[in-house]
C-alpha cells in the first residue's frame, strides 16, 4: 500500500464514524411549555405555549388542551395551531361563566405527545343585563307601543326580551308580557289586551344564566272606550209586539247616556232605525218592541252610547206570530148515540188574543166552522165541548178551533162513531152457593149510549137464559150490580146471565154456569160432593157442630179433659175456629163418630171396607193417596209429593188432636176415621196420607184420638 492509499483509508474512517455519531441517535418527545392565559371572558381566553425542541422528529400537531380537572389531556377540549417549533397562541372557547379551569400546551412527533406546564384560571361569572324601557306610544282604550334597548348582556347571552305591565307598580314577567327575540340592542313591544281609561305600570325585561333584569319603570292612562253590551233574548213575541232589552257590563270609562234597543228587518240596526230609549247608565234594561208587523222577521241589538260613541250588543233575530194558534183536539169521549165530549187545549194564541173557541164536526173529513160547530168561550187553555144532535151508529169528524184577529185555526182531526144501542155487560162469577140459593150479579161498563132503564140477572137449567126465565131486576144505570137468585134445587147446574134495557132492546152479558150444593148439615152448612167410582162423597171435611137430631157435640178445648173423654167430643185445630174451621174441618174423636148420626141425613161415617173400594177404584192404596190429595203446598208441608187431585176428592192436611190432648202433625197428614172397630174393641180403623208420600194408608188407634171427617153418601 503507498502512502496516499492510508491516508484516503484514514479519512474514509473518521468520516464514516462522524456519520455514524449524527445519524444513529434515538428521537425523543418535544420540548414544550405552556404561556400564560389572558384575555379572560365568562366563556372565552387566550392561552398558547413555546415548543422549544422537537425531539429529533418533526412536530406534526400543536396547541393547548383545558378541563376543569387538573392534567387535562388531548382527549378533552383542545386547540389545534400548526405545527414546527417555536412560540404559538391558542383561543379558547365554549367555557362556561364563573368555573376554574386548567391548561396545558401540547406538542405531538412521531414518538407521541408532550404537555408543557399546567396554567389554571377561572372565566369571568355572568350579571345580569343592563337595559331601558322606551317611551309609551300610540296610547288606545285597549292597546299601546313600548320597548326597550338592551346595553350591556351580563356577560350571558340573551334568550328572552320584551316588555310587562300591570295595574300596580313594579310588574314582573310573571304578569302581562310580550316576547320580542333575543339579544342586545333595541327593540319594539306592542300591548294588547289593555282595559279603557285604565293605569298601567309597564318594565322592560331581558333574561340571561344570570336571571331577568328589568328596565326603568314607566305608567300611562289607556283612553276611555265604547260601553260593552249584550243583547237580551228575545220573548214574549206576539203578531204585533215583542220584548228584549240588553245588559251593559261597562261604560269603558265615560258615562252612558243612552241605552236602548234598536231594530229592522235588515240585518245589523242602527240607533237611525226603529229604536227605544231606556235610561242610563250600566246594568241591565228591559225594552218593549212595538208597531211590529205579523209573520215578519226581524233583527234587534241594544245599544249605550257613551261620548265616545254608540256601540251595539250583539244581535238577536226574531220573527213575529203569523196568527197560526197552537191547538189541539181532545180525544172524544161520553159517545153516546146522538151525543158526545170533545173540547180541545190552545197552548199559543198566534200572537193574537182568541175571542172564539170550540169544536166543529161533520160526516165528511176536514170539517170547518162552516159546517157544525160549538161556541166555548175565549182565550187560551183548556176548554170542553159538548157536541150534540148526532145520529146514531155514524162516522164523525171532529176538529177543535180557535179564531183570533188573522185567522182560525184548527187542531188535529179525531175520528169517532156513535153508539148503536148496544150495552156491553158482563156476568159476575155465582158466589155464595147454597143448596137452594145463590149470588150473582154483572157490570154494564158501556150502555150502548141509551140510558139502562133496568138491568139484573136471568138464571136457567138450560143455556142462554133470557128476562122470561126465571130473573132478579136489580135497579138502572151501568156499573157493578148484585142480585140473589132464589129457589133453585139442591145438586143441580144452573145457568145465568147479566142483562140491561135501554131505550133500543134487553142485552145480555156472557153466560156462567154453577151447581147448587148437595148437602146441608144440622148448622145450615153446606157441602159440594163428588161422585168417584161408586160411591158418592162430600168434597170437604165435615165441621158440624151438632148431630143430625140437633144434640149438641161437645167442644172440648182443655187438654185435660179431652185425654179423659170415652164420649163424643169435637174441636177445631189448635183451637182456633177462626183459621182452620171452614178450610180443615172439625177433629172429632171415634166416640162422636160410634153416635152413628154425626153426618147429615142421608149421609154417614164409611167403613173400613167403604175405604177399601174408594182406594181400589183408584189403582190402590199405594197410588190412591196422590189422587186425593190437594195439590200445592198452601194446605201441605213442602214437598206434596204426588199431588194430584184429579179426583177433586180435595184432601188436605189438617193433623190431629192425639189421646192426651196434643195438638200435631198439622201439614204433615192428612187422618180421617172410619165407623169400623179394630182389635182390641178400643182402637178403630182409620185412613191417613202423608205430604211426601201417594199412600192411602190404614191403621188403627185410640178411640179417645181426634181425626177429621169425611162423610159418604148412603
Amino acid at each position: 500500500m503507498n502512502h496516499f492509499s492510508k491516508i484516503h483509508s484514514i479519512v474514509i474512517v473518521l468520516i464514516g464514524s462522524a456519520l455514524c455519531l449524527t445519524s444513529c441517535k434515538k428521537p425523543t418527545l418535544p420540548v414544550v411549555s405552556t404561556a400564560g392565559v389572558s384575555g379572560i371572558t365568562q366563556t372565552i381566553a387566550t392561552a398558547g405555549g413555546n415548543v422549544t425542541d422537537d425531539g429529533g422528529e418533526e412536530v406534526t400537531t400543536r396547541g393547548t388542551c383545558w378541563g376543569t380537572s387538573q392534567n387535562p389531556t388531548t382527549n378533552s377540549g383542545k386547540t389545534s395551531d400548526g405545527k414546527g417549533t417555536g412560540n404559538f397562541t391558542s383561543n379558547i372557547t365554549g367555557l362556561t361563566p364563573g368555573t376554574n379551569y386548567y391548561v396545558r400546551a401540547y406538542a405531538i412527533n412521531s414518538v407521541g405527545t408532550a404537555y408543557g406546564n399546567e396554567v389554571s384560571f377561572s372565566t369571568n361569572p355572568v350579571i345580569l343585563a343592563t337595559l331601558t324601557t322606551a317611551a309609551v306610544t300610540s296610547v288606545t282604550a285597549s292597546t299601546a307601543i313600548s320597548g326597550g334597548n338592551i346595553t350591556i348582556d351580563g356577560g350571558g347571552e340573551i334568550t328572552a326580551r320584551g316588555i310587562c305591565w300591570g295595574t300596580t307598580p313594579n310588574p314582573t314577567v310573571s304578569q302581562n308580557k310580550t316576547t320580542d327575540g333575543s339579544g342586545t340592542g333595541t327593540f319594539v313591544s306592542n300591548l294588547t289586551g289593555l282595559l279603557p281609561a285604565t293605569t298601567y305600570y309597564v318594565r322592560s325585561y331581558a333574561t340571561n344564566i344570570a336571571g331577568t333584569a328589568y328596565g326603568d319603570e314607566i305608567n300611562f292612562k289607556t283612553n276611555p272606550d265604547l260601553p260593552v253590551l249584550t243583547t237580551t233574548s228575545v220573548s214574549s213575541i206576539t203578531a204585533f209586539s215583542a220584548q228584549s232589552g240588553g245588559n251593559i257590563t261597562s261604560d269603558n270609562g265615560a258615562t252612558v247616556t243612552a241605552r236602548g234597543v234598536c231594530w229592522n228587518t235588515n240585518p245589523n240596526p242602527t240607533t237611525n232605525d226603529p229604536k227605544t230609549s231606556n235610561g242610563t247608565g250600566t246594568g241591565t234594561f228591559g225594552s218593549d218592541l212595538n208597531n211590529l208587523q205579523p209573520n215578519t222577521s226581524y233583527y234587534v241589538r241594544a245599544y249605550a252610547t257613551n261620548s265616545v260613541g254608540t256601540s251595539y250588543g250583539n244581535q238577536q233575530n226574531f220573527a213575529t206570530k203569523d196568527g197560526t194558534t197552537i191547538i189541539s183536539t181532545n180525544g172524544v169521549t161520553e159517545i153516546k148515540t146522538n151525543s158526545a165530549l170533545c173540547g180541545g187545549n190552545i197552548t199559543d194564541d198566534g200572537g193574537s188574543p182568541i175571542t172564539v173557541r170550540g169544536v166543529c164536526w161533520n160526516v165528511n173529513p176536514e170539517p170547518t166552522i162552516a159546517n157544525n160547530k160549538t161556541t166555548d168561550g175565549s182565550g187560551t187553555g183548556i176548554f170542553s165541548s159538548n157536541i150534540t144532535g148526532l145520529q146514531p151508529n155514524t162516522t164523525y169528524y171532529v176538529k177543535a178551533y180557535a179564531t183570533n184577529s188573522i185567522k182560525t185555526s184548527y187542531g188535529i182531526q179525531q175520528i169517532f162513531k156513535t153508539k148503536d144501542g148496544t150495552a156491553i155487560l158482563t156476568t159476575a162469577e155465582v158466589t155464595n152457593i147454597m143448596v137452594r140459593s145463590a149470588r150473582g150479579g154483572g157490570s154494564i161498563n158501556d150502555d150502548g149510549g141509551s140510558s139502562i132503564s133496568e138491568r139484573g140477572i136471568c138464571w136457567s137449567t138450560s143455556h142462554n137464559p133470557t128476562t122470561s126465565s126465571n130473573n132478579s131486576s136489580n135497579g138502572s144505570g151501568t156499573g157493578v150490580y148484585t142480585g140473589n137468585l132464589t129457589l133453585l134445587q139442591p145438586n143441580t147446574i144452573y145457568y145465568i146471565r147479566a142483562y140491561a134495557i135501554n131505550y133500543f132492546g134487553t142485552w145480555y152479558g156472557n153466560e156462567v154456569n154453577f151447581k147448587t150444593f148437595a148437602v146441608e148439615d144440622i148448622d145450615g152448612i153446606v157441602y159440594n160432593s163428588v161422585t168417584i167410582g161408586t160411591q158418592v162423597w162430600l168434597k170437604e171435611n165435615l165441621r158440624t157442630s151438632k148431630f143430625n137430631d140437633g144434640e149438641a157435640i161437645p167442644l172440648v178445648t182443655d187438654k185435660a179433659e179431652w185425654a179423659a173423654l170415652t164420649t163424643p167430643g169435637y174441636c177445631w185445630f189448635d183451637n182456633d175456629a177462626v183459621t182452620y174451621k171452614n178450610a180443615y174441618g172439625g177433629l172429632y174423636n171415634w166416640y162422636a163418630v160410634n153416635k152413628g148420626n154425626l153426618c147429615p141425613t142421608g149421609w154417614h161415617v164409611p167403613t173400613n171396607l167403604e175405604w177399601t173400594t174408594l182406594a181400589d177404584f183408584l189403582g190402590g192404596p199405594y197410588v190412591a193417596g196422590g189422587k186425593l190429595k190437594e195439590t200445592g203446598t198452601e194446605h201441605w208441608s213442602s214437598p206434596n209429593i204426588g199431588a194430584t187431585n184429579e179426583t177433586q176428592f180435595t184432601a188436605l192436611g189438617g193433623g190431629g188432636r192425639s189421646y192426651d190432648g196434643i195438638y200435631n202433625n198439622f201439614g204433615i197428614y192428612g187422618c180421617w176415621w172410619s165407623s169400623s172397630v179394630s182389635s182390641p174393641a178400643t182402637l178403630s180403623f182409620y185412613r191417613y196420607i202423608i205430604f211426601n208420600d201417594i199412600y192411602l194408608a190404614i191403621n188403627h188407634f185410640l178411640q179417645a184420638t181426634g181425626f177429621s171427617v169425611r162423610c159418604v153418601k148412603d
